[in-house]
């Protein structure tokens, strides 16, 4: 079981509890935060501020050592200066996040945004968006090389016949939107199945993804 979109607010000490008890929970959580300037959350009409998404942050990874997180921000919001901004950057750069999505602004018709001043033009918005963007690539990379080396349980989605490697997903990702694992199937002596679990360990990792070599149960 993922959970996904759980608003900050709503996510108790009795929730953290049953993700950290229940073993049929992924450790794993995705938290729209949206941003983490306190004005653009205020504007934004969100029930949070920059202190209590920190402290819930810490709280979680207190826990749960081994929880994945994900969040979703959003860049050019109306009446994001450059000051905001840098908060959200800074705040980006200090988390860490495992997952993260940016998305930049677009004034829906009939909603009370879009009447808002301090409209932002298109290409800052999308520029703040691509900033944004490159320094999450760079923090996704280096913890995926931290995971080089680690045993780690895959969920086999399928394979790429004309590779002859398998594509899985572990834990840490959530379908079609976080990375995947590739396996080489000349690293097993079985052909696995769609839905079928394996034990692997992870021996590269490249960009979003990591590359793998299944365990071989039998040696033992």
């Amino acid at each position: 079981i993922r959970l996904m979109y759980c608003y900050p607010e709503e996510i108790t000490d009795e929730l953290i509890d049953t993700i950290a008890e229940e073993p049929k929970l992924c450790h794993y959580l995705d938290i729209p935060i949206q941003h983490a300037s306190d004005e653009i959350l205020r504007r934004m009409g969100r029930r949070t501020d920059q202190k209590s998404i920190c402290s819930l942050i810490g709280k979680l990874r207190e826990r749960i050592p081994d929880i994945v997180l994900r969040t979703t921000l959003m860049t050019g919001f109306p009446g994001e200066t450059e000051e905001d901004f840098e908060t959200l950057a800074d705040f980006v750069n200090e988390m860490e996040f495992d997952r993260l999505g940016v998305f930049a602004y677009s004034a829906e018709e009939g909603t009370k945004a879009a009447q808002m001043s301090g409209q932002i033009p298109d290409e800052v918005k999308e520029k703040r968006r691509e900033e944004i963007m490159l320094l999450q690539q760079e923090i996704a990379y280096d913890l995926n090389r931290e995971r080089i080396g680690k045993r780690m349980t895959v969920f086999i989605e399928g394979k790429l016949t004309e590779e002859n490697t398998f594509v899985g997903r572990t834990y840490m990702d959530a379908p079609e939107v976080d990375g995947l694992i590739f396996l080489p199937a000349t690293s097993s002596a079985r052909e696995w199945m769609s839905g079928d679990f394996a034990e692997v360990f992870v021996t590269d990792a490249k960009g979003y993804d990591l590359i793998g070599e299944f365990i071989d149960e039998s040696a033992k």
